[in-house]
C-alpha cells in the first residue's frame, strides 16, 4: 500500500494536515509529530478548505482529518446549524467529497496519506459494503449494497426489502452516517409487530436528534416515523448479525490498520446492540478476546487478517479503523464498516509483534510515513548511482 508521493527527495516528511485547529485530533497529531523530532504540521483550516482559499506546498505530507466538532464547519457541510441534529447527511456527503477532491486538486506535488476517491467510498455504506463483498472480505448481508441497489423511499420500502430477505433482524443505517448517528437496530416478528433499539429521537415538530441514550422504539408507527425521516438521506441495510459475549455484553472490536498492517485494537461491550462508547459502551478486556478466540478453535492472527484484507481495500489511505464482528463463540469474523476517522482512541498503544508498540494510533502513522520517506530516499539514492 502505497500513498500518492512526491518528488521531493528529503528523508523527513513535513506535514500538512486539513483539519480544525482546536481539535482534539489535531492536538494529538501534532504531538506525535514533536515526539518524533519533526516540525510542526501546518494546519489548514477546514473553514480556509470550504471556502475555496486551502493551499499546499510542494513537497508536503498532506493528511486530512475529520472535519467534525466544530458548528461552523458542521454547518457549512450539513446545512443545519445544530450538531445533534440527525438529518442534512446526504447534503454533508455531496460538500464533504466534493471539498477532499478539492484537496486533491489543490495539493499537486504532495504526498496525500488520503485519497479523496477512496474517502467518498469510505463515507458511503453501501458502496463500501460492496467494495468489501467483492474483495472476498466477510460482511453482513445486505439488500442495498453497490452503487445499484434499490433506492429505499421509506418503512414500507425497509419493511419489504426484511420480508423478501428474511432478515427479522437488521441494522437500519444512513448511508453517510457515522458515530451510531441515525442508526435502528430493528427486529420483527408478523404484521404489525416491531420494535427498535436506537439513539434518534424525535421531537414534537417531527425533528430527528442524536442523543446519548439509547432507547426502545415499541410500535410500528414510531420505527416507521423515524425511518421515513432518515430515507430522504439515503439508508442502508445489513442483517444484524448476533455478536460474541463477554462478562455478559455484546462485543466487538475496533482495529485500527495502519500502512496495511493491524497495530491498534480495543474490544467495546455493551448491554444495547450498539458499542460506540459514547452511547454507554465500555472498553473491554482484548486478553479474554484473544484468550476466547482461541479457546473456539479461532484464531487471533485470522482476526486481524480479516481486518488488514479490509484495509487493504483502500490501498492510497494510509489508516483505517475496521470495526469487526465476531459472531457467537468467538470462531467466525465479519467487517461491518472501515472508517475513514477511526484512530480516535488515545493513549492506546501498539499490538505486540505490530511494529507499533509504544506508539499511539498517531504515532503510528507518523513512524509509518517516516519509513516511506527513508524507502524513497533509499530507492531514489540506488537510482541515481
Amino acid at each position: 500500500m502505497s500513498p500518492s508521493t512526491s518528488n521531493g527527495n528529503s528523508r523527513e516528511p513535513r506535514f500538512a494536515v486539513v483539519g480544525n485547529p482546536a481539535n482534539r485530533r489535531v492536538t494529538l497529531f501534532q504531538d506525535a509529530v514533536a515526539a518524533a523530532g519533526l516540525p510542526a504540521a501546518r494546519i489548514v483550516p477546514w473553514l480556509e478548505v470550504l471556502g475555496g482559499a486551502a493551499a499546499f506546498r510542494p513537497g508536503e505530507t498532506v493528511r486530512i482529518d475529520s472535519p467534525g466538532e466544530d458548528p461552523q464547519v458542521e454547518r457549512l457541510l450539513r446545512g443545519v446549524g445544530d450538531a445533534t441534529r440527525v438529518e442534512g447527511s446526504a447534503r454533508w456527503y455531496e460538500r464533504f467529497t466534493e471539498a477532499v477532491r478539492e484537496v486533491g486538486r489543490a495539493a499537486t506535488g504532495c504526498a496525500l496519506l488520503d485519497d479523496p476517491e477512496e474517502l467518498a467510498v469510505l463515507f458511503d455504506k453501501r458502496l463500501c459494503h460492496a467494495v468489501l463483498d467483492d474483495a472476498g472480505v466477510p460482511v453482513p448481508p445486505s439488500p442495498t449494497s453497490g452503487p445499484t441497489g434499490p433506492v429505499v423511499r421509506g418503512w414500507p420500502d425497509v419493511r419489504e426489502l426484511l420480508r423478501t430477505h428474511r432478515m427479522p433482524r437488521a441494522f437500519v443505517k444512513l448511508a453517510h452516517g457515522s458515530s451510531a448517528s441515525g442508526v435502528l437496530a430493528v427486529e420483527t416478528a408478523g404484521p404489525g409487530r416491531v420494535r427498535a433499539t436506537t439513539s434518534v429521537e424525535r421531537d414534537s415538530r417531527g425533528r430527528l436528534f442524536n442523543s446519548l441514550r439509547v432507547r426502545r422504539c415499541t410500535t410500528e408507527g414510531e420505527v416507521a416515523a423515524i425511518v421515513d425521516a432518515l430515507a430522504p438521506d439515503g439508508l442502508h441495510i445489513e442483517r444484524w448479525l448476533p455478536k460474541a459475549a463477554q462478562r455478559g455484553r455484546a462485543a466487538d472490536l475496533r482495529v485500527v490498520v495502519v500502512g496495511g498492517r493491524a497495530t491498534h485494537a480495543v474490544v467495546r461491550t455493551s448491554r444495547s446492540p450498539m458499542t460506540n462508547l459514547h452511547l454507554g459502551g465500555t472498553r473491554g478486556d482484548l486478553d479474554d478476546a484473544r484468550a476466547a478466540m482461541a479457546a473456539a478453535g479461532g484464531s487471533w492472527d485470522e482476526a486481524m487478517e480479516v481486518c488488514e484484507r479490509a484495509a487493504a481495500c483502500f490501498p492510497r489511505t494510509l489508516c483505517v479503523g475496521v470495526d469487526l464482528l465476531p459472531a457467537v463463540g468467538w470462531r467466525r469474523f465479519a467487517v461491518c464498516e472501515v472508517n475513514a476517522f477511526g484512530d480516535l482512541l488515545p493513549r492506546l498503544t501498539g499490538l505486540p509483534g505490530s511494529g507499533a508498540e509504544g506508539l499511539d494510533t498517531y504515532a503510528a502513522q507518523v513512524a509509518a510515513v517516516q519509513r516511506r520517506a527513508l524507502h524513497r530516499t533509499t530507492r531514489n539514492h540506488h537510482a541515481t548511482t
